[in-house]
């Protein structure tokens, strides 16, 4: 009973719980309310959202935790009730979008009061939810539905001592918009701030829950970090709508825009940066779930401006925007004195300018009909412009000089936005030659957009590898001179160098120094770079001789592979003879030989040197020849022979061998295979000289002449033989042709049996079956027994028909005295076996239906009684 109520429990629990999740998005955000010493008093709002037409419920109350920043410590933990809800629905109803869709959120808002003393690092301010909606289209499958975690932060001191005097960045409310895919789109993600901190947004990876729990909804929330949700194949944080997609944030505005993906629902967070006097305080996020619909808009859009900036002076214009509703373009390209240069009424068109300028495009669609709209853009004609930058400076904690390098051919650069991209404070910069300060090793893309006095704007992207030490390359760590040689030192990587010891050295302060040390030394070098420093060491040992020890001499079957083993400390290697070695530098190359060779190694280190010999005697293997291959027909028996100067032999595999160890003995293969011949001698080869011979088992021959028959004088009999390739039917009277497998049989007589003989061959094995043919003198009929007997003695205990003269089969039924149906067959030579249901019938009489077809083709019906007799 304790089990069943805890089941029942758990399943109410869920129920329960299944009503109050499955949140769409979420933010939370503040004001400061009061400062009272070192307290400060936030008014904070959750806020979540929610499908309208569902029948789920906001959680009341929600939990909302403190943590902090920098050590992840739990400090509060609030259940906050719910403090109002509201819908929010788009009801213009715009005759222009195609198929447009509903629009509508529930949103519940939470509100509190919070006090916190100001600290070091501030506070993250955290809440979740168990579930998102279902069916989220950029997360693995499977995963759609995983919960959410909301967080806000509140900033600390160490950056700017004023900033937990702090009202949070609030998204504007711009929820309602509709996005149709295939569509250009714009959504707005634009906040407020009141201390007039400088915003910077960008795309951002959405967190999951880390709790997932069946019927409790208040669970304090998980300490941070938070984990990214699963995003799927093609999606990431900063590509919500596809790695292939256009779509991009202004980090200015906050404003999201691009040409929408497929149909589905798609989760975005966003996080804006805030900085106070240049430097980052605090992050908020949004992560909300955005739908995009099977919809489109009728209306004209063309992009901000058309930039030919590049090498190109071609202009491809088209509509922004396709719908079915749009029925006319007209395009008109005018000068800056606006007169028409260009005019086109197709849905696309190109131009090529023949001079450079500032020059204007319009769009007319649907002109003086429904859906009437224009749109209108600059087109800039100057190429020759082009971003770029260059850059000095990669250690860490040191300045990385950042310089302008782009070019303008008709103007002049005017604006530079950097994005340094290091994830560090105060990443962005608008001056021409800025400096910046990463405080992180790694790589960091960084972003130079540019923009000229002729209106042309681009952007240049570059890879920079920041280090925490310059990176010094050397080209060996260790190794080993003989006294007294000259080595050269070899460095690499910018910046200046200096060498230690100086001894015995010579141009210590480049990267490729000189050093003739007469005792093992330790080398160190320092590259020093924008002020920071690297260190490295290179150990020199020193030797008077060249140590050098081969391996004994052996001896090998000839043609085989030997390695060549010596001990030594040198650093090069000169084998001989080199033909009969893999690599004749090695220090342990192999060989291979067919006769007695003498292997000469010299190892050297610089100039001192040391040489040996190692003899490899070659042996032949033993001799071991099989005969040819052979092919018997299935059940017969082979004879094995074979040759050899060996003194010990076997055949494997030794199954259906005679005698294994026999040079000549007989096999009595079943299948096909190959047997192996083995010998061994004792001439200083240890291993066996081998050869095998396969003998080729022919299939069984299954002959076949076909089921005895009956036909009528003058009946052509279509005989149809099997199994082989060959084929002698015997006697060869009545017979189309005796040696093929399905001659023609014409009988001018009638006889009780005509018996066949046909003999099969293949490849020299051959079988036989016989036929027996009845034939009689009437016409075409099918006779059919007046009675049987089926009491399993074997006589009499199948009802069967005997067709003569019958080309086929039709219908053989037999019913029983009240017209019921008891069996039924098509098949010439089944019958019935005296049971209905699997059940033996009792004596009495039956009434069988007979259809066949003649061999001329002609139907044949007939009917009757049979009696079934106990």
């Amino acid at each position: 009973m304790k089990r069943a109520f805890l089941f029942y429990i758990i399943l109410t629990c869920v129920a329960q719980e299944a009503n109050a999740d499955h949140i769409t998005g979420g933010e939370i955000y503040y004001t400061l309310k009061s400062v009272s010493g070192n307290q400060y008093t936030y008014n904070v709002t959750l806020k979540m959202y929610m499908i309208c037409n569902t029948y789920r419920e906001f959680y009341n109350p929600a939990y909302v935790s403190v943590f902090d920043k920098r050590t992840n410590d739990r400090l509060q933990d609030l259940l906050v009730p719910l403090t109002n809800t509201e819908i929010i629905k788009l009801t213009e109803n715009n005759q222009c979008i195609v198929n447009p869709p509903e629009v509508c959120h529930r949103i519940g808002y939470y509100n509190f009061d919070l006090t916190l003393p100001a600290s070091l690092e501030g506070y993250i301010l955290t809440t979740e939810v168990f579930f998102r909606v279902h069916n989220i289209r950029n997360l693995i499958t499977g995963y759609e539905n995983i919960g959410a975690t909301y967080t806000a932060e509140i900033p600390g001191t160490f950056y700017v001592p004023s900033a937990p005097s702090n009202n949070s960045a609030k998204f504007a409310d711009s929820d309602l918009v509709i996005i149709c895919a295939g569509n250009p789109f714009t959504f707005s993600f634009a906040a407020t701030d009141k201390d007039g901190d400088e915003l910077v947004y960008s795309l951002c990876n959405a967190y999951k829950s880390d709790n997932f729990m069946f019927g409790i909804d208040l669970v304090p929330p998980a300490a941070p970090p938070y984990a990214s949700v699963p995003y799927g194949e093609g999606f990431t944080s900063d590509a919500p709508f596809g790695n292939n997609s256009n779509v991009t944030i202004d980090q200015h505005t906050g404003v999201i825009s691009g040409i929408a993906p497929d149909t589905g629902a798609y989760v975005i967070t966003v996080c804006v940066r805030e900085y106070r006097n240049g430097k980052f305080i605090a992050q908020q996020r949004k992560d909300i779930q955005i739908n995009v619909a099977y919809c489109s808009f009728t209306s004209a859009l063309l992009p901000s401006s058309y930039q030919l900036c590049d090498n190109s002076k071609t202009v491809t214009l088209q509509n922004l925007v396709t719908s079915p509703l749009i029925q006319t373009y007209n395009w008109s390209i005018t000068d800056n004195n606006g007169s028409e240069i260009f005019a086109a009424i197709t849905p696309a068109a190109n131009y090529t300018f023949k001079d450079t300028g500032l020059f204007h495009v319009r769009l007319d669609i649907n002109e003086n009909g429904n859906c009437e709209d224009s749109a209108s853009s600059d087109i800039i004609v100057y190429p020759g412009f082009k971003p770029n930058f260059n850059y000095s400076g990669v250690c860490i904690n040191n300045p990385t000089r950042f310089t302008d390098a782009s070019s303008s051919v008709y103007g002049n650069v005017n604006s530079w936005q950097w994005n340094f991209a290091g994830g560090e404070i105060g990443n962005i910069s608008s001056s021409q030659n800025p400096t910046y300060t990463y405080v992180m090793a790694g790589t960091r893309i960084v972003s130079l957009r540019v923009t000229d006095s002729k209106g042309c704007v681009d952007t240049v992207y570059k890879s920079i590898e920041i280090f925490d030490k310059p990176p010094v390359m050397l080209a060996f760590a260790d190794t080993l001179i003989c006294k007294p040689d000259t080595l050269q030192l070899m460095a690499s990587g910018e910046g200046s160098y200096k060498w230690s010891p100086l001894i015995n050295i010579i141009h210590s302060d480049s990267s490729h120094p000189t050093v003739t040390p007469t005792v093992t030394t330790t080398y160190y070098v320092d590259l020093t770079l924008d002020g920071c420093t690297n260190k490295d060491s290179v150990i020199i040992s020193v030797v008077d001789h060249v140590t050098l020890q081969t391996m004994n001499d052996t001896t090998i079957c000839s043609g085989d592979s030997i390695p060549l083993h010596i001990t030594s400390n040198g650093l090069r290697y000169n084998w001989s003879p080199a033909l009969q070695l893999d690599n004749a530098a090695l220090q342990q190359p192999t060989a291979y030989t067919n006769t007695d060779t003498k292997y000469t190694v010299i190892a050297g280190i610089g100039d001192c040197t040391a040489k040996d010999d190692i003899n490899v005697k070659a042996v032949p293997y033993p001799v071991a020849i099989a005969s040819a291959d052979t092919v018997i027909c299935f059940g017969t028996s082979a004879i094995l022979n074979a040759i050899t100067d060996g003194t010990t032999y076997a055949w494997s595999p030794s199954q259906n061998v005679q005698d294994v160890h026999a040079l000549h003995t007989t096999v009595f293969p079943n299948a096909t295979a190959t047997y192996i011949f083995t010998a061994y001698d004792t001439k200083g080869c240890p291993k066996p000289g081998i050869d095998s011979e396969t003998i080729t088992v022919l299939p069984k021959i299954n002959a076949y002449a076909g089921h005895d028959t009956s036909v009528v004088i003058n009946q052509p009999l279509q005989l149809n033989g099997s199994g082989g390739e060959l084929y002698q039917w015997v006697p060869a009277t009545a017979l189309s042709s005796s040696t093929i497998s399905n001659p023609v049989a014409i009988f001018m007589q009638p006889s009780q049996r005509n018996r066949y003989k046909l003999i099969v061959s293949n490849r020299g094995c051959s079988d036989s079956a016989f036929i027996n043919i009845k034939v009689y003198k009437t016409v075409p009929r099918v006779f059919v027994p007046t009675a049987f007997t089926p009491n399993g003695d074997g006589l009499n205990d199948i009802l069967k028909p005997i067709m003569a003269g019958m080309q086929r089969l039709e219908t053989f039924n037999i019913y029983n005295r009240h017209g019921q149906l008891v069996y039924s067959t098509a098949i010439e030579g089944k019958g019935w076996d005296g049971r209905i249901g699997g059940v033996l019938q009792s004596a009495g009489t039956f009434v069988w239906i007979i259809k066949a077809v003649d061999y001329t083709g002609l139907s044949y019906f007939n009917k009757g009684t049979v009696t079934l007799i106990r």
